[in-house]
């Protein structure tokens, strides 16, 4: 059940329009944090964006002994592994449900204490993101692991070894699994198949700024030779271009104009080709890029997600509703996600055409082609939207529903709202900044 303070009024029907700022990309920055964990001194991180995946990581270091304390600079972190230490399997437990970032605790505990406690894990429910992976992982780097009640306990009788490791698929956690362990065990350790996002490169920046040997082939193989120690860092988290994306996409749905600072070109431009495509407009400078709607109608599209460098999973939901208000017939295949796709059906309900197959409705056959999942999807547009209500399914799902609310015509009432938190900092904010009209019920309106 969500109460009253987790419930959103949004009065759809105005243009978003102004400036707002992302920071440090959510799928680095807690990672970034959990790799100081492994240093000898204390690591500097800055442009850390304040979301509740932050202040879970920054507990659950806490809890191990870890001093994490505001820098000199808004949005600046200092970590001081000196003193770490075994937690209370109680506190840790606490954290249990709220994440899936303890899954990467296990390596660098491994190499600090000897052993580690991992809770049942949370996160968005868009798929399968199976952690006996990781744990398989860990086994081939010698570790033991024990299922206790409420978790599992790993322990490294004798230092880890390096060992060689293909992914079945180039998932992003089983690739940091593998940095996070591999750099201080012993021997070298090749990853085939890995992952290589522009927030993977940026943790293999951080890990080789603490002393780490890591080498990236062409042939998404990554290879790691252990080293017996590793310093502190200093570090500048590359920008959310997740985030970048999802106003970028607010901005094209409502016919809007807004201007991300801190978006970057580099790691968005598969995104910002297809927004061209659409019809979106934008204009880049050193500071972000400015996001709008030239006017006209939009195009329809073909589209598939994929690894990097294609597009991303977590662009699909929120550019979704910008195309119910494209002319035409534009098809989606989602290959990374099976489940990615069940978010639709709040936005048919609000006036949307747009229809489910499990058949792969793209030029590339996929893991769940064969597997009765409802992974392609047809949008027919452009259709008006009207306010509903609506509960939030996940991060990107939640946040293309609010999208939605603000380009419908009349109020949408969300509910869940504090998901969204876990990704977009401050989004409340946000929206007001740029013109939003949305208010929490009994409390004061947003326009």
């Amino acid at each position: 059940m969500t109460g009253p303070d987790d419930v959103l009024l949004v009065h759809g029907g105005t243009p978003l329009e102004g400036e707002i700022r992302v920071r440090g990309a959510k799928n680095l920055v807690p990672k970034a944090m959990v790799a100081a964990l492994l240093g000898h001194g204390p690591s500097r991180l800055r442009n850390v964006p304040d979301i509740r995946d932050v202040r879970v990581v920054r507990g659950l270091l806490q809890l191990h002994g870890v001093t994490v304390r505001p820098g000199d600079e808004p949005g600046e972190l200092v970590l001081d592994p000196t003193y770490v230490e075994s937690a209370n399997v109680a506190d840790i437990d606490a954290h249990a449900g709220s994440s899936r970032i303890p899954i990467l605790l296990c390596g660098p505990l491994l190499h600090r204490l000897g052993h580690a406690f991992i809770p049942g894990l949370g996160g968005c429910d868009i798929g399968g993101r199976p952690i006996d992976f990781h744990f398989e992982v860990l086994r081939q780097f010698g570790a033991t692991i024990e299922k206790r009640e409420g978790g599992q306990y790993l322990e490294a009788p004798q230092r880890l070894r390096g060992c060689k490791i293909r992914l079945p698929y180039p998932s992003v956690g089983a690739t940091e699994q593998v940095l996070l362990t591999a750099v201080l065990a012993e021997g070298v350790t090749e990853l085939s198949n890995a992952a290589v996002e522009p927030e993977i490169e940026d943790l293999i920046c951080v890990l080789q700024k603490m002393g780490a040997i890591i080498a990236m082939d062409t042939d998404r193989t990554i290879r790691i030779t252990g080293v017996d120690k590793l310093g502190g860092y200093n570090h500048r988290a590359l920008s959310d271009r997740l985030e970048a994306a999802s106003w970028a996409s607010a901005a094209l749905a409502t016919g809007g104009n807004i201007y991300v600072r801190g978006a970057q070109q580099r790691s968005m431009m598969t995104f910002l080709n297809t927004y061209r495509k659409v019809g979106g407009a934008f204009e880049i400078d050193d500071e972000g890029i400015r996001f709008w709607h030239p006017g006209g109608s939009l195009n329809a599209i073909a589209l598939e997600t994929d690894v990097h460098p294609g597009f991303q999973t977590d662009w699909q939901q929120p550019l979704v509703v910008a195309l119910t208000q494209a002319s035409g017939l534009s098809i989606v295949h989602e290959t990374v996600y099976e489940s990615r796709l069940g978010f639709t059906s709040a936005l048919n309900q609000m006036g949307a055409h747009i229809q489910l197959y499990r058949e792969c409705l793209g030029g590339s056959a996929c893991r769940f082609g064969q597997r009765n999942f409802l992974h392609s999807a047809v949008v027919s547009g452009p259709t008006k939207l009207q306010g509903s209500d609506m509960v939030v399914p996940d991060l990107r799902g939640g946040f293309s529903y609010l999208i939605a609310a603000l380009a419908a015509e009349g109020t949408s009432r969300v509910h869940g709202i504090d998901l969204i938190n876990r990704g977009y900092e401050n989004f409340m904010q946000k929206l007001k900044d740029l013109g939003a009209n949305v208010e929490m019920p009994g409390g004061e309106a947003g326009a």
